[in-house]
């Protein structure tokens, strides 16, 4: 994870946002990080346990992986 200011963010702006596709990066401000730059992709199995985690009572306990195997069985 990379660590820059605000400032540099404006000067570098292109470099940072190419680098963003890879990693995070944390933008500060007077020394303390203020916001987060990270790629745009989507982790579809993050976004699977999210959206799981939305409806704990309906006891929805889903492995992404064996939902997987299942389907292309």
């Amino acid at each position: 994870m990379t660590q820059i200011s605000v400032s540099e963010l404006k000067t570098n702006a292109g470099k940072y946002v190419t680098m963003a596709m890879d990693q995070d990066i944390m933008i500060t401000k007077n020394g303390k990080v203020v916001a987060k730059l990270v790629t745009a992709k989507v982790d579809k199995r993050e976004a699977f346990k999210h959206f799981l985690s939305l409806f704990p009572e309906k006891g929805l306990d889903l492995d992404p992986e064996k939902a997987r195997e299942e389907r292309l069985g």
